[in-house]
């Protein structure tokens, strides 16, 4: 039997909507929910159709790392408010907004862990986002950052993640920041399945090929044969982490880059008398030194690029950790400034 027009375009429009199929995406931040680049974010996101499901700080938790709270009961609540104050429509995309008197490591380790399945039953994210956080999260902030916190811990629980940062501590033009994340995360839930697979990290190690073989000075290079899919799945597994910083004089370009090198001086101001004196560290008012970098961070946003940073999730002694020249493949093999495994079709 011969099938009927109406047949065929039913069919053509069931097969675009599995082909835009989207994943679940879990926000978080560093700023605090109510931040203005989360707020902004949220609303992008929430615009190109991604499901979004938020668990974030209920307030300011910058420059914490993964500082997490132990033994302390930690209140989270539905922030379901929000949808109308940001003029959110939940009923065209499915959202939800909860918030925690906690770190943002700790917003992932409640969410991860169990806490998002109670809150949203069924929801299992396909990707984690954080930000998009207010100032730079270059070179040695990778240590303080809250925001790189979050994202490396959803590493560590096997879900694949990004953070986002606009490198300028004023707000005006923090839209360039957000477009530039969604960018990214347009690319990566493309190459993404739709649930994360490795949550919970299930298998536990696994034999994935792209580990280092630290301390023994020779490995058996598998991932040689393709090192495109080798850098894909460390990403999908949560053992490769992506870093955006976005300059408030974007160009539109990226560049895929390494940690570069900066020194905050004169960061600290001193206050009071003898016997009675404080010490403020204040990033804002702190003159930098920069170091030129070959594809480092720093060198990208100051030329007006977006730096995309593929950072191991993993310490470099860790077994979990990724081979080095693996890396270096995936710093140099780039595509319009993309790193060539997130960029190929």
């Amino acid at each position: 039997m011969k099938r009927t027009l109406k047949a065929k375009v039913r069919e053509a429009r069931v097969g675009e909507l599995m082909t835009d199929r989207k994943g679940w995406l879990l926000l978080t931040n560093d700023d605090g929910i109510e931040a203005d680049g989360f707020r902004l974010l949220v609303k992008a996101l929430h615009r190109e159709g991604f499901p979004v499901v938020v668990l974030a700080p209920s307030s300011n938790h910058s420059a914490t790392g993964m500082r997490i709270n132990l033994m302390k009961p930690m209140h989270f609540r539905s922030r379901e408010d929000l949808i109308a104050d940001w003029g959110l429509d939940a009923h065209a995309c499915p959202l939800h907004l909860f918030e925690l008197e906690g770190t943002p490591c700790d917003t992932m380790i409640v969410a991860l862990d169990g806490g998002l399945n109670r809150l949203v039953p069924g929801v299992a994210p396909q990707m984690v986002v954080s930000g998009v956080n207010l100032g730079p999260n270059l070179s040695q902030d990778a240590y303080h950052s809250g925001t790189m916190g979050a994202a490396r811990e959803a590493g560590l629980y096997g879900v694949p993640a990004l953070a986002a940062s606009f490198t300028s501590f004023d707000p005006d033009g923090m839209e360039a920041a957000v477009q530039a994340t969604v960018e990214a995360v347009k690319k990566a839930t493309k190459r993404l399945p739709l649930v994360a697979e490795n949550l919970g990290r299930p298998q536990g190690r696994m034999d994935t090929g792209y580990f280092t073989t630290w301390p023994v000075p020779n490995n058996d290079d598998r991932w040689l044969n393709d090192p495109e899919d080798a850098l894909l799945q460390a990403f999908a597994n949560g053992d490769l982490m992506l870093n955006v910083n976005t300059p408030p004089n974007w160009n539109g370009g990226w560049q895929t880059t390494r940690l570069g090198v900066r020194w905050y001086r004169n960061a600290v101001r001193f206050d009071g008398e003898a016997g009675d004196e404080t010490a403020t560290f204040t990033i804002g008012a702190a003159s930098v030194d920069h170091s030129a970098v070959v594809l480092g961070d720093c060198d990208a946003v100051e030329e007006g690029l977006s730096s995309l940073s593929c950072l191991a999730v993993w310490p470099q002694s860790h077994p979990f950790a990724i081979d080095e020249d693996l890396l270096a493949h995936g710093l140099e093999a780039t595509v319009n400034g993309w790193p060539r495994w997130l960029n190929r079709d």
